[in-house]
């Protein structure tokens, strides 16, 4: 799935409440003979506008009560003793285990005098770092997180060189939450050498020589409430090696330039510093600071968060900047640093149809990644913006890379699709020569998968598109077990991907389908606008439209079909059950946001405001999100699919109390046979860095509970 990029993040704040309470009855559920844990209920209303709005499990909020531990503990034994009676459950994680069960290579790239690649054996719970002499040395391992913890749940998320190559920083998640802990290693002797930084939170770090490195945080919440906490004024630091953390120097932000956002770094040449300052995760500031004079200033760029702005590059004192301003597709321009400002700015590369997703820049070269239809095309193009060719892709998917430094020759890329596991290739800049340099080994034969790509019309007649992916010759008799996934927000794009789990999902017969709705990036800041706020229907509508669609042309049926998203992609979960019941056999709401009314209460989660709008900002706004709020719109006496709510309690991204006070409820006023349940990962946050280990069992019991409420047994374990 598409995980929440760390600028996008959904976090929240814990409210502390006064309560009385009250017990519900327990419920029960004819399969398997469900005893759902009763739920303490507590007499908490809130007043919005005039309307009185229940929370009567406001309580779950405090997830790290004892109280609290309690009901996870309860929950996760219900759902795991389900669970366990599936009798082909252990099958498919057979299965998936040896689908998974094959090296993975990220791209190699050059820092100092050695060449540098992520790989994972197979199963290993964290890829590992390796090192190598050139193209053609022999690689060692260099760095490997599986020894940071005995379980895996210790990653490695971040890491940045030295220009030199001689000292690394890196940075570690442990069980998954956004607070990071920083240690500088010794690239040579792999010593570490100085004391280990913590509390840094969405932060990237960027080097300024070989004496310190930049990197933001926010002060860390009081004392039992680190994991839902709000983070309301990000800090740009500087840190000197060989000093105290608490002798940081503050460059940006805090109290006296509040921003949720800051994030900086450094130019290669180290000529600039640049600084993006954003309130919400659409629309940022953009600063630079001249490293070369002491003492500088530092200077707006562009001053507004109405647009998205990018330093990708400069040549001296002429920057490159990629900007939506005036462009809602993106444009490429060029400004000299000493008068910045959007009236000096001058286009390079002027918008196009195609929205231009990303620019990155090598060997003296820019490329231009735009998408078609949700599919890539890489261009290069000289700094003078000329094109210079497109990059010849091997079939409809997903490029990404072409990462490096100016003077290098080579430059390395991969690419994937649905039925392309990813693979590497390298690229001569001169040429426009692309390589294999590693592809994959996975069990399974391609030409047995077919891929479309479909056009459907939404509730307003719309065109959507969306891919489907099955295996050749099946029939469209409305019989096919269907995973529909989508996420639809925040400018996000899912474009086709090598997924070891829908692979599969489609050996065993069935069919995927993932739909690119408004409110994604994948036609540009119009689409994305078209699904925030109060378009935010539209997302609803567009998904409910695509269940309808693969039911008309007879790929399932109501009863075949399951609905999926994570994040974002989870409310959109939230909101299609309880608004279209009946569109469904069985609902995976991931780590979701339920709580339209609270989000922005919890960490971050105030950033989130330009997609969704804030409830106690106007009646109007109040009454649009309450509208559809899943939390608040499931109704008493209604037959909802058989669901299973997944979060983990250490996600400080979508707080778990979303999916706690959802599952709580769905529990009390859901009837009928389908089972509705939660499962509660234990040392796990919003999903990145999650070992291979956690990703195959949630899975598994993902495609168990699926299988088991279709009715369906998976092929293979026929």
């Amino acid at each position: 799935m598409h995980y929440f990029h760390m600028m996008r993040s959904i976090i929240f704040l814990w409210v502390a409440i006064s309560i009385a309470a009250c017990n519900t009855s327990e419920e029960s559920s004819e399969s398997m003979n469900i005893q759902y844990p009763p739920t303490k209920q507590v007499a908490q209303v809130d007043t919005l506008f005039g309307t009185e709005v229940a929370d009567p499990y406001r309580w779950l909020e405090d997830d790290r009560s004892a109280e609290t531990e309690d009901w996870v503990e309860s929950q996760n034994k219900v759902t795991g003793s389900y669970l366990e009676n599936i009798p082909f459950r252990g099958d498919i994680k057979k299965e998936l285990t040896q689908l998974w069960n094959y090296e993975k290579y990220g791209t190699p790239f050059q820092e100092g005098d050695h060449y540098y690649f992520f790989k994972n054996d197979g199963l290993q719970n964290q890829s590992v770092l390796y090192k190598q002499d050139g193209l053609e040395g022999k690689p060692e391992v260099f760095l490997d997180p599986n020894q940071f913890s005995s379980d895996g749940t210790v990653a490695l998320v971040d890491i940045s060189f030295t220009e030199d190559g001689s000292l690394l920083g890196y940075q570690i998640s442990e069980s998954g939450s956004d607070w990071r802990k920083v240690l500088v290693m010794n690239v040579n002797s792999h010593e570490i050498v100085e004391d280990t930084l913590q509390d840094v939170k969405f932060s990237g770090l960027s080097w300024k020589g070989n004496q310190g490195f930049f990197y933001s945080s926010y002060d860390k919440p009081t004392e039992g409430s680190v994991l839902s906490g709000i983070n309301m004024n990000h800090k740009l630091y500087y840190h000197t090696l060989g000093t105290p953390q608490s002798k940081d120097e503050l460059v940006f932000g805090g109290e006296k330039q509040p921003r949720r956002y800051v994030s900086a770094f450094v130019t290669e040449d180290e000529h600039f510093l640049v600084i993006s300052a954003a309130m919400s995760t659409s629309g940022n500031e953009l600063y630079i600071k001249d490293l070369t004079r002491a003492n500088s200033e530092i200077t707006q760029v562009a001053g507004d968060f109405e647009y998205n702005h990018e330093v990708i590059h400069n040549e001296g004192s002429t920057l490159y900047i990629l900007t939506n301003m005036g462009a809602p597709n993106q444009r490429i321009v060029t400004v000299d640093a000493a008068r910045p400002q959007p009236e000096n700015w001058k286009d390079l590369v002027q918008e196009q149809e195609e929205v231009l997703t990303g620019v990155s820049f090598v060997g003296g070269k820019l490329f231009l990644n735009y998408l078609k239809d949700a599919s890539s095309r890489v261009y290069q193009y000289s700094l003078q913006g000329e094109e210079e060719r497109a990059i010849a892709l091997p079939a409809i998917g997903s490029a990404s890379g072409f990462q490096g430094k100016k003077e290098d020759a080579l430059t390395f890329y991969s690419f994937t699709s649905f039925a392309y596991p990813t693979t590497i290739y390298s690229y001569h800049i001169a040429t426009g020569e692309s390589r294999v340099f590693r592809q994959p080994k996975v069990n399974f034969n391609p030409d047995d998968f077919e891929t479309k790509q479909v056009f459907y019309k939404s509730k307003d007649g719309t065109n959507v598109p969306m891919f489907i992916v099955h295996r050749k010759g099946i029939k469209l008799d409305g019989s096919n077990p269907t995973y529909l996934y989508a996420y639809g927000g925040f400018n996000i794009s899912l474009t086709p991907t090598f997924v070891v789990p829908y692979l599969y999902w489609v050996q065993n017969g069935g069919v995927f389908a993932m739909p690119n709705l408004r409110g994604g990036g994948e036609y540009g800041e119009k689409w994305h606008e078209a699904g925030t706020k109060m378009n935010k229907q539209n997302v609803f509508d567009d998904f409910i439209a695509a269940g309808e669609y693969l039911q008309q042309e007879g790929y399932t049926s109501k009863e075949k079909l399951a609905i999926a998203g994570g994040s974002n992609g989870g409310l959109l979960v939230g909101a299609t059950m309880t608004q279209r019941p009946d569109l469904c056999q069985v609902a995976l709401p991931a780590v979701g946001v339920m709580d339209m009314l609270r989000y922005h209460k919890f960490t971050a989660g105030a950033g989130w405001a330009t997609d969704y709008g804030v409830a106690d900002s106007s009646k109007a706004m109040f009454e649009y999100l309450y509208g559809y709020s899943p939390l608040h719109n499931i109704k008493e006496e209604v037959s909802y699919p058989a669901t299973l709510v997944t979060t983990a309690d250490h996600d400080d991204r979508v707080v778990p109390a979303h999916s706690f006070k959802f599952a709580a409820t769905l529990q009390q006023k859901h009837v009928g046979e389908n089972p509705v349940l939660i499962r509660i990962e234990t040392k796990a946050g919003h999903g990145a860095g999650k070992p291979t280990s956690k990703q195959i069992e949630e899975w598994t019991d993902k495609f168990a509970f699926t299988y088991y409420n279709m009715s369906e047994i998976p092929e293979h374990s026929r």
